[in-house]
């Protein structure tokens, strides 16, 4: 909640200007409710007419005052609001991108967009119903009970117990109360939110095996059960408002009562008795949003912890240096181990490697050995437990420079919508020729770059995903080449001629890729082999296949089934 205030205080200008407004126009309410009584009661000693002209005047003076005043009130607050929401986004993206992609693997997307958009749209109310009004609510209470008291001290005492009861001891009351049930709104919200994400990215498969009617129901109990929280919220936010207005109505009644014995025991003139009334009236119509107060609290509370839940396990300053752009790369991985979290098994166990630069490696296991956990460390996507991974001899490199200069392909690769020129773009300042040179070398010289391209790649087969993204890869032109499973989803035939261009653009640079097909690897400078997080061969193809190890009985297995030779 301190982060919250500091944007909100960012705006002081337009956050003093709306207490100023605010202040004004409660102050000219009151005096125009306090001036009618005061007519009321004149009006009826038949007082000179132009004393009846001025008061009219004066009231009408109030009446536009009021009215001009409350907009401006209304203007700059929500300036202020609408600026410091943006504020907010801004400053939540930017604790938030560090985090990723290693946030998706601690927050389901449903929850996190949740948080993200429902929790961050939720503080807006922070502002409006929670910081400045109680600040302009007292203003105008202690100057309206300061003039009340020159007329009745009895009066000003009661306002006073009003004033307490209305902004302090009947908020904290319901304050307390509302924690439940703002607690299990949010909660449904996020569930609910989630549920929905896994209906669209599921509802192919649900279709397909014939579980969609159970996960409608499911999606439906969901979201009856948020609806349900939301009606119990909103009766309780009813209630609240209506006990904070029948308290006004009883203090009302108490300024009358004791007005009138003022005026009975010749302590008070009785010209006033009517002014006291309805200022009592109006003091406490300003009180109304001190009765969704504690729902707003608490609303923002709860966003706010939510929100700083996601961004406070921040990671320490994981690099300093910058990966020299232009040269090829060398790679050495000293004694690395890695856990996911919450897994007792480990991903990588003391894994060390040297890869020099400008050759060619692939990392070649059974699924489940790490090959992908390591390629994801070499890349500085995972920090390891132990050890460390040195590029270039420096183990403090940026994952962003390593992102920057890296050619990467993952064994999913994200398509935005628009057309295939948009999405070859990615890779930098590109030609039109040249988009479509490499088109023609990874065999998607089928496809104009203005066709367009459904969100997701959805109207893209598997294999030309694939060949797209290596597309892209071959577009960036960085001098370290790290691929996953790249040409999973490509036939033979188009695989070889693909990896004759990816060899031939990459000859002098580092290479790393990851594949479960053994055919093609005589290529390779080396070639290691991954089993329960370890290496446990390392070497050329000429080698392995001498050693007659694991790899070479690994390429007897896949020569038996597919017929390879």
């Amino acid at each position: 909640m301190k982060d919250i205030v500091k944007l909100i205080l960012k705006e002081k200008r337009d956050v003093l200007l709306s207490i100023l407004f605010g202040f004004l126009g409660g102050i000219a309410g009151v005096a125009l409710f306090a001036g009618s009584g005061y007519m009321i009661s004149t009006g009826a000693l038949e007082p000179p007419i132009y004393i009846i002209i001025i008061m009219a005047a004066a009231l009408k003076l109030f009446g536009i005052a009021s009215a001009l005043l409350r907009y401006g009130e209304r203007y700059f607050s929500h300036r202020a609001t609408f600026t410091i929401l943006g504020n907010m986004r801004s400053s939540f993206f930017g604790k938030l991108e560090p985090l990723a992609p290693g946030i998706f693997r601690k927050y389901r997307s449903g929850d996190l967009l949740a948080r993200i958009v429902g929790d961050i749209e939720s503080l807006q109310n922070f502002f409006l119903r929670v910081f400045y009004p109680p600040i302009v609510l007292a203003l105008v209470f202690l100057l309206t009970m300061f003039f009340t008291a020159l007329l009745s001290v009895s009066a000003a005492l009661i306002l006073f117990a009003g004033l307490i009861l209305t902004t302090v001891v009947i908020p904290a009351f319901f304050a307390w109360r509302q924690k439940k049930f703002d607690s299990q709104v949010r909660e449904s919200r996020a569930a609910l939110s989630t549920e929905v994400t896994e209906f669209f990215y599921g509802f192919r498969d649900l279709k397909i095996h014939g579980q969609l009617r159970n996960k409608e129901a499911e999606l439906n109990e969901t979201a009856n059960s948020y609806m349900q929280e939301q009606e119990k919220r909103s009766i309780q936010d009813l209630w609240n408002s209506s006990v904070n207005q029948f308290v006004g109505l009883v203090i009302a009644w108490a300024v009358l009562a004791v007005g009138a014995y003022q005026v009975a025991a010749g302590e008070l003139d009785g010209i006033y008795l009517a002014m006291l009334v309805l200022i009592a009236l109006t003091i406490f119509e300003n009180a109304v949003p001190m009765a969704v107060f504690p729902a707003h609290l608490n609303d923002s509370g709860r966003a706010s912890s939510r929100l700083q839940e996601v961004v406070e396990d921040v990671p320490a300053e994981i690099g300093t240096s910058q990966l020299d752009a232009g040269i090829a790369v060398d790679i050495e991985v000293r004694n690395v181990s890695y856990s996911f979290p919450e897994e007792v098994r480990p991903a990588l166990q003391n894994v060390s490697i040297r890869l020099p630069a400008g050759t060619k490696t692939s990392i070649v296991g059974p699924s489940g050995s790490g090959k992908s956990t390591l390629f994801q460390v070499l890349l500085k996507m995972l920090i390891p437990d132990e050890g460390k991974v040195l590029l270039n001899g420096d183990g403090n490199i940026k994952p962003e420079s390593v992102w920057e200069e890296a050619n990467i392909v993952l064994q999913e690769n994200h398509f935005f919508y628009g057309t295939i020129r948009d999405n070859l773009a990615i890779a930098g300042d590109v030609t039109d020729e040249e988009m479509k040179e490499v088109l023609v070398k990874t065999g998607l010289e089928h496809l104009s770059l203005n066709q367009e391209v459904l969100e997701k790649g959805g109207n893209l087969s598997g294999g030309e995903r694939q060949r797209l993204a290596i597309s892209r890869g071959m577009l960036k032109g960085g001098r370290l080449w790290m691929l996953d499973e790249p040409t999973s989803s490509v036939d033979a035939l188009t695989e070889r001629t693909i990896y004759e261009h990816l060899l031939e653009q990459a000859k002098d640079d580092t290479l790393v890729v990851i594949s479960h097909r053994l055919n093609g690897l005589e290529r390779m400078d080396q070639i290691i082999v991954m089993e329960n997080g370890a290496i446990i061969e390392f070497g050329s193809y000429e080698e392995l296949m001498e050693r007659k190890g694991y790899f070479y009985e690994m390429k007897k297995i896949e020569k038996s089934i597919f017929n390879i030779e």
